[in-house]
């Protein structure tokens, strides 16, 4: 078929398909966004300008042969998508067979969707995208596409160049400005952001529509395809007797979908999502957790009980019981129980409670059926890794009135003040004795995923973690491993290298011993001013790398912005992870500043510019959004004075991830976390040291709006 036959049969196309969907219209709600073959919201092969829900977080897995997609979706913001996936093909090996034996070979790509205009009554939504942005560049394709509701039907129809136009429906206009815009290059398949070939080559048009059937979970959709599968990357051309497909996508509950089609016309594609709403997370029941303290009783017109009882008030007081009791029931390791006037000040570490109003809440109640009436404001100063970080104080009366229903959470937010940890003179009444020793046991887990040796490399280990108290703000922590299964020994692919070989020994480091040292280091830390931290740092200080550091950072409270400035010298540790190391030393280290952006939306940014473990010289850019409830969902780039050819494959690091509180998912509060990271491949250009602590993640509490957005809490 002549390039023109193609287009008129591309236009004839869809014509009929507006036509059938104007004669067709029925009264069903429009099609909900569903996930196409490669993940993102669209049709089967084909992407449409819709967006799914803010915050949702989906794994779609599709196969039409000769490849199976397995992607992950993340939704930010409600004007953009992101998405990573390695793509398997079936035809094709890894390399050769000593190396990958029988492993198909997987292709790594990013993608990347924006919203230009919201759908009104006349316009459509449109948005523009970008496949496989920032992977080999062999599905690589740009695009501009718009949707329309119609009824129980919403229809689409966009233009590409790349993998998703090759059909090539008619020249490419760019060609007016340069004629460069005429051909494409072929992929060179480096892990750049493929920018030599964006918008170039013959453009072609794709589209189709989506039908809501009457039964509520079923959906039908039918796409014309802009590729014609026969320049497909690796000369692994297909045939294709039809540029339409057909689908359905039926959903089993809200976060299951199950996807079948006829596509190409000859073949089945089936798929699988599963998809959950982050932003929307809640906790679940904590019936592990003890039932709040009840207020303190108060009668109407008799004399006051308690401390209020002059015989009572005659009585010593037991501050070690209410000490115990604040652990205990509120989570608040108490370091120091102090008064100034008719203020009652308790010092201490939350390690329960996730959402601070919740362990605020919970230390009210139990201070208010404790203490006399002459306290009428309770603070409690939030520490963290020995040194204070902020005071939250509430009124006492306000308290009470909103836990009686007296008044609304609006009301009592007017009487709950933050502010930096104070210098004021205060009475001790009660000093926690240190506790020396803390310690227990865990399971450690850490992967690689996409090699040439294996599609998923992993490691699952024993740990025992223990930290001993020289002071509350000096402290040695240490923890040994045990293997417990790893198949690392099919690591051979330690990937050719320019650099200094700071990463790409993971093998080694993972196979040599089975009993190792992970890490062992003396941390001290300090409050040198009221907005400014400090902490420094010796010892072994991760699995690769032992040596002395140090971190400072000016944070002032209700601010969105903070600075810092870390430095290091570190030498590189043996292979077995004891107490020998290489010859391999470097001084490394960042300035960095982070900014907070947006009001109903936060999306916070940190860049860091400075010298990384290979000697190299660059910055770092890492993205998130965070969400109200404590999801994180981020991206970030490295990018150095490293040139493409001498990183290797990816050309500069990068990665995906997403953080989400373990408090969502248990009977018990927690303030753990569980933290997914995508990073494609490892390499040596802009590695950094992973530290144990930092001053940034440590005074996260100095965030007020963490704190009002989840003050519901306060009474749970």
């Amino acid at each position: 078929m002549t390039r023109l036959t193609s287009s008129r049969a591309a236009r004839l196309s869809l014509a009929l398909l507006s036509l059938s969907i104007s004669t067709a219209l029925h009264a069903q709600s429009a099609p909900a966004p569903t996930a196409s073959d490669w993940g993102g919201i669209g049709l089967l092969q084909t992407p449409t300008a819709r967006m799914a829900d803010e915050g949702e977080l989906a794994f779609t897995a599709s196969h039409t042969s000769p490849y199976s997609r397995y992607n992950m979706v993340l939704q930010p913001l409600p004007w953009l998508e992101g998405a990573f996936r390695y793509v398997s093909v079936a035809n094709r090996r890894y390399g050769p067979e000593w190396l990958s034996g029988s492993q198909n070979y997987k292709d790594k790509s990013i993608d990347l969707k924006i919203r230009l205009l919201e759908e009104s009554r006349w316009l459509p939504e449109v948005a523009a995208g970008f496949r496989d942005l920032g992977g080999t560049g062999l599905f690589s394709s740009e695009y501009l596409v718009a949707s329309k509701r119609m009824g129980a039907f919403d229809a689409s129809v966009g233009l590409a160049t790349g993998y998703m136009g090759n059909r090539g429906d008619f020249k490419n206009p760019l060609t007016a400005i340069d004629d460069r815009f005429e051909t494409r290059p072929r992929a060179q398949g480096t892990g750049n952001l493929n920018s030599d070939g964006m918008f170039r080559g013959p453009v072609g048009v794709f589209g189709g529509v989506a039908y809501q059937t009457p039964w509520e979970p079923l959906q039908l959709k039918l796409e014309y395809d802009g590729n014609d599968y026969k320049r497909e990357p690796q000369n692994n051309n297909q045939r294709q007797n039809t540029p339409f497909n057909f689908g359905a996508s039926y959903a089993v509950n809200k976060n299951v979908q199950l996807h079948l089609g006829w596509e190409r016309g000859d073949l089945a594609m089936f798929g699988v999502t599963l998809r959950a709403n982050l932003a929307q997370a809640s906790s679940m029941a904590k019936v592990l957790d003890p039932m709040p303290i009840p207020l303190k009783q108060r009668p109407v017109a008799t004399a006051p009980e308690g401390r209020d009882n002059p015989d009572a008030a005659s009585q010593p007081f037991d501050w070690p019981g209410l000490a115990n009791q604040l652990e205990q029931n509120a989570g608040l390791r108490v370091q120091r129980i102090s008064q100034r006037g008719s203020e009652l000040i308790v010092t201490g570490e939350q390690r329960r409670f996730y959402y601070p109003a919740q362990g605020v809440g919970r230390t009210a109640r139990i201070l208010d059926g404790t203490l006399s009436d002459d306290i009428n404001w309770f603070t409690v100063q939030n520490a963290r890794l020995g040194v204070p970080i902020v005071e939250i104080s509430i009124e006492r009366e306000a308290f009470v009135d909103y836990i009686e229903h007296k008044s609304d959470l609006t009301s009592l937010a007017g009487h709950i003040e933050m502010a930096p940890p104070a210098a004021q003179h205060r009475q001790t009444l009660y000093q926690a004795p240190l506790r020396r020793f803390d310690g227990g046991f865990n399971i450690g887990y850490q992967q690689s995923l996409g090699g040439p040796d294996g599609f998923v490399l992993f490691q699952v280990a024993g740990t025992y973690s223990a930290s001993a108290y020289l002071a509350r703000n000096l402290w040695l922590n240490g923890t040994v491993s045990y293997n417990a299964y790893n198949n690392y020994d099919k690591f051979r692919y330690d990937a050719p290298s320019r650099l200094p070989r700071v990463r790409t020994d993971i093998r080694r480091y993972m196979t040599t011993e089975d009993l190792t040292l992970p890490n062992l280091q003396l941390t001290a830390t300090h409050q040198l001013t009221q907005d400014t931290y400090g902490m420094v740092y010796a010892g072994l200080l991760e699995s690769m790398y032992a040596g002395a550091g140090g971190e400072l950072l000016y944070r002032p409270l209700n601010e969105r912005w903070a600075v810092g400035v870390e430095a290091n010298w570190v030498k590189q540790r043996d292979f077995d992870q004891r107490f020998s190391f290489r010859d391999y030393s470097v001084a490394t280290g960042h300035a960095s500043f982070y900014y907070m952006w947006g009001e109903e939306r936060r999306v916070v940014t940190a860049f860091s510019a400075g010298r990384y473990l290979a000697k190299d010289w660059g910055a770092t850019m890492a993205v998130s959004r965070a969400f109200d409830n404590g999801v994180t969902m981020g991206a970030y780039a490295t990018k150095t004075d490293v040139s493409s050819k001498d990183f290797g494959e990816g050309s500069f690091d990068k990665g995906i991830y997403v953080s989400v509180p373990f408090d969502f998912l248990l009977p018990r509060s927690t303030r753990a976390r569980a933290n997914f990271t995508w990073n494609p491949l490892y390499r040596d250009g802009g590695a950094r040291l992973a530290r144990s602590y930092g001053l940034y993640q440590m005074t996260s509490e100095r965030d007020p709006t963490f704190f009002f957005e989840n003050i519901k809490t306060i009474d749970d």
